[in-house]
């Protein structure tokens, strides 16, 4: 269920209490402990969690557009949900996470990548702020490449490719014009 809310804090605020002081909760042990690198964001309907264009400028493969998704968390209709796309496409992370996870004793409802619970008691947080902790922006842009390096564009040409070049383009566009801004500065 897709909020209209501009913002982060408008979505928190658009939420019945009890649903934002949970949401309010997980919020608080992904920023504790996510690699700063990530950018808390609106996307998707949600909050989101991303890799910045400044960072990975070839944006996400789907919507360059819109930053590389990392992470989303969001009230549905009728559970509240946990998105790490992180324990997607990495298999080391996800047998990892699964494994801490069934050590609690908690339930599990999960999906590819998203975690659906309805209270807080439902999730074992050390294991989310864990989960976060293991997984840098870096790793997750090389996971991410390494996975799409197998999938081919509409081209015919490999979409890491595709999203290299793009990114090579904007470092490149980012050098000159701090070159340019530098050598105005020491002209001056």
């Amino acid at each position: 269920m897709q909020s209209k809310a501009k913002t982060v804090a408008e979505y928190v605020r658009s939420l019945p209490e009890d649903r934002r002081v949970i949401l309010e909760a997980v919020r608080k042990v992904i920023l504790e402990n996510i690699d700063p690198t990530f950018q808390e964001c609106k996307q998707y309907g949600m909050i989101g969690y991303c890799v910045p264009h400044s960072v990975f400028p070839a944006g996400y493969h789907c919507n360059p557009k819109q930053p590389l998704p990392f992470a989303g968390l969001a009230s549905q209709k009728g559970h509240l949900s946990l998105y790490i796309m992180g324990l997607y496409g990495d298999m080391a992370q996800r047998s990892w996470f699964l494994d801490a996870w069934a050590k609690t004793g908690k339930k599990l409802d999960m999906g590819a990548a998203c975690i659906r619970f309805k209270k807080l008691d439902d999730l074992p947080l050390d294991v989310v702020a864990k989960a976060f902790t293991r997984m840098t922006a870096k790793g997750y842009i090389d996971t991410y490449v390494k996975l799409l390096s197998t999938q081919k564009s509409a081209s015919g040409k490999s979409a890491a490719k595709a999203a290299s070049a793009s990114a090579k383009t904007a470092l490149k566009k980012t050098v000159k014009k701090a070159s340019k801004k530098a050598s105005k500065s020491t002209t001056k």
